[in-house]
């Protein structure tokens, strides 16, 4: 004989269980934010703005960011920086978001 009751508490656990487990695949993948963070991204140089201390970047995936490929405006927190690039230029770069800004961190030219 089967209790209708304790048949339902049953699959209820079994439901919640099912629920909250996480995939085998999160926990044994290798990738870590820290190394996918520490990829160069490629990508050109469209505008400079030395005084505002940003850099408008038309760039690939940047992995870290889970962003798409864009162009979109950075900011750089060392000014002095901007002196070396000009429109147009191709660069790789590293960025970072920081308190719901995008900053490039390292920056050099492609070669």
């Amino acid at each position: 004989m089967t209790h209708p009751k304790l048949v339902a508490l049953v699959a209820a656990v079994l439901v919640a269980a099912a629920a909250h487990a996480q995939p085998a695949t999160a926990a044994a993948t290798p990738t870590t934010k820290a190394a996918v963070a520490a990829e160069f991204v490629e990508g050109e140089v469209r505008k400079v703005d030395r005084e505002a201390g940003k850099i408008t970047l038309r760039h690939g995936e940047i992995r870290n960011l889970d962003m798409p490929a864009m162009s979109m405006v950075f900011q750089v927190k060392d000014a002095a920086v901007l002196d070396r690039f000009k429109a147009g230029d191709k660069v790789r770069f590293k960025a970072i978001e920081e308190s719901g800004k995008y900053f490039v961190t390292e920056i050099a030219a492609s070669k």
